[in-house]
């Protein structure tokens, strides 16, 4: 290279450092974009990049009004305050930033909503939610499996890996969640999970705006969301406002001290959910609870920074108007701070006023998740203004009702007990239901995949008052430890391919799982058009000789459920005993086997659930 060569090529390197140095670095901007004609007329704009702390941000666009630019401790962040007036258009907002000489122009996109937030129609009672992990249902893209710049890879044989499924994967088979007869869907988080282990459950969040790539893209989820409205299938979002994984981006670069809860060593909470209802617990006990980690991997936020605050408020109001979402299920109620809890949930419900969110509340007693419930008056005044709760009390007796043997407070005793709670609830009939989840033993593991163990749990599951939640594969009798989540998480046969066995088609599954999946279908789809299971009152007569009757009606239609609880014998109905719910009623219809039945001379077999249509 001659020494003209060397020069030019020094020169040309030092003029490129300089023309970057000269650029205004932003690298995030979030939320992506916003609405006009929200309720909230305030919205924050995170900014981040290289030193941006150091440039003036002014803004000119009509009926939209600058109102805070703010700096904190780190420089790469600004918090800018917008105030959107009734009359603001749709457009491009022109965010100027300026340092010194040099300026840079962000068009920030203000859209129109494709409807008023009264127009969102959530989950009610009359909906049964099938709960999936998006990573263990189905693969429907391959080309996913394995993404470059992702820490974890694709490895099915591990049941702690990535397993391949995907957001295609399961809108290749909505058709079988339709036909079986469910009505919504409850998806584990789908958001970007860079972690370098355990990454498939979609709880370690590294990136609130972006669904993980392995999944598919933000237009992908948005799609599956409108094809599951087409196929009238409604869609529930898992949300953590509680943690993310430590590999997120703002971890790696915090904006400032009170972002995250910060302890001279590594602290995990006590995860003693009831010292924050326990009116006695020391101050110590409700403060650890809180503010301690999850796990090393997952920083435990500080909802009560201001400006955390609101981004992630923000951010789910962004995913449910950009997804047009049906609904939220919120991750740990308990252990973000309650306040934060009761601000986040009015901010939501006042956009969509018809809105539910359902509150995971891992506690066994009614008077603890009870307090957690939206209109529950506490002692202390205390509302979280979430309107429904996960009824954990409620899935162990069902457990416990179905595997022991009737006693004074065994088998059906224990779930006529429970039941004889719900005052504890505001809205009893709001909470959701379920007999096992993504985090808890699989019925089938609880039973040993007894046939008629199965039926009956699903049987009180669609008849019992609430909003059932039905895990995935638990319709063929799939069984999983609650002890080890990668094989309670396990593959939906079929949704791979060359799976031997398929769900979704019947094909290699046995006699015994064919017939449960039959039986769920049939009851599922029975339950679709059931008012009294909808909206009926709940009406239950203690347990008595290993009989156990409850009725569900409204002024036009009455339902009579029988527990049969005894292992071995069938039992004959004294129908004097419920001559109250009865009276007038003198034939009755088998929803299971459609025949007719005499009132006065029912019989159940052992170990099963039957349900009558009660006709005058």
């Amino acid at each position: 290279m001659t020494k003209l060569h060397l020069f030019l090529a020094v020169l040309t390197t030092l003029l490129t450092s300089y023309t970057q140095a000269q650029k205004i670095d932003i690298q995030r901007v979030e939320p992506l974009h916003w609405w006009i004609g929200m309720k909230n007329p305030t919205l924050q704009i995170l900014v981040y990049g290289k030193d941006i702390a150091n440039s003036k941000v002014t803004l000119a666009y009509p009926n939209v009004k600058l109102l805070e630019v703010v700096t904190v401790e780190n420089p790469n962040y600004l918090f800018l305050y917008l105030h959107i007036m009734p009359e603001a258009q749709a457009g491009k907002l022109p965010l100027k930033f300026k340092q010194g000489k040099i300026e840079f122009t962000h068009n920030y996109e203000l859209k129109n909503r494709l409807k008023a937030g009264e127009a969102y129609k959530s989950f009610t009672p009359a909906d049964v939610m099938y709960l999936l992990m998006p990573d263990r249902f189905a693969n429907g893209d391959k080309s996913n499996d394995q993404i470059a710049g992702m820490a974890q890879g694709y490895d099915r044989k591990d049941d702690f890996g990535r397993h391949g499924g995907d957001l295609k994967g399961i809108e290749n088979n909505l058709d079988y969640i339709k036909d079986m007869g469910f009505t919504s869907i409850w998806l584990n988080p789908v958001l970007e999970n860079n972690q370098p282990k355990e990454s498939y459950h979609g709880y370690a969040i590294t990136d609130f705006y972006k669904v993980d790539r392995r999944f598919g893209t933000n237009e992908d989820y948005r799609k599956l969301v409108e094809t599951c409205h087409n196929k009238g299938l409604k869609v529930v979002k898992d949300v953590v406002l509680n943690q993310c994984g430590n590999e997120h981006w703002f971890i790696k670069d915090l904006p400032m001290k009170g972002w995250i809860h910060e302890f001279p060593e590594y602290t995990r909470s006590n995860f003693r959910l009831s010292t924050i209802v326990d009116p006695n617990a020391s101050n110590f006990d409700k403060t650890l609870m809180v503010t301690g980690w999850f796990d090393k991997h997952m920083p435990d936020l500080d909802e009560r920074n201001r400006f955390f605050a609101d981004y992630l408020i923000q951010n789910n109001i962004w995913w449910i108007e950009y997804a047009q979402l049906d609904g939220l299920r919120l991750d740990t109620q308990p252990y973000p701070h309650k306040e934060y809890v009761a601000k986040w949930s009015r901010a939501i419900l006042n956009e969509y006023p018809n809105f539910n969110i359902v509150g995971e509340v891992w506690e066994d007693k009614p008077s603890v998740v009870s307090y957690y419930q939206a209109g529950k008056k506490n002692p202390d005044g205390y509302d979280s203004g979430v309107p429904s709760i996960t009824d954990f009390p409620l899935a162990f007796a069902i457990n416990g009702c179905i595997n022991e043997n009737d006693g004074w407070d065994s088998g059906s005793s224990k779930l006529y007990y429970m039941l004889a709670q719900d005052a504890q609830y505001s809205n009893p009939a709001g909470n959701v239901i379920f007999a096992d989840n993504h985090d808890i033993s699989r019925i089938a593991t609880n039973f040993n995949q007894d046939i008629r163990k199965m039926k009956m749990a699903t049987a009180l599951l669609l008849t019992l008052r609430g909003i059932p939640q039905y895990l995935y594969g638990t319709e063929i009798n799939m069984k999983g430890p609650g002890d080890n989540h990668g094989i309670l998480r396990t593959d939906m046969p079929g949704g791979w391919e060359g799976d031997a066995t398929n769900a979704f088609t019947q094909k290699g599954l046995t006699a015994e799982q064919i017939d449960l999946q039959n039986y769920t279908k049939k009851l599922l789809n029975w339950r679709k058009n059931a008012q009294a299971i909808h909206a009926g009152k709940f009406m239950h007569f203690l347990p008595n000789d290993n009989l156990y009757v409850y009725f569900r009606y409204t002024d036009s239609e009455t339902v009579m459920v029988v527990v049969n609880n005894n292992p071995n014998d069938t039992k004959k109905l004294d129908t004097k005993r419920y001559a109250e719910r009865l009276n007038g009623f003198k034939n009755a219809s088998n929803v299971l086997t459609n025949e007719s039945a005499d009132l006065n001379n029912l019989s159940v077999p052992a170990k099963t659930v039957a349900i009558f249509e009660l006709k005058k």
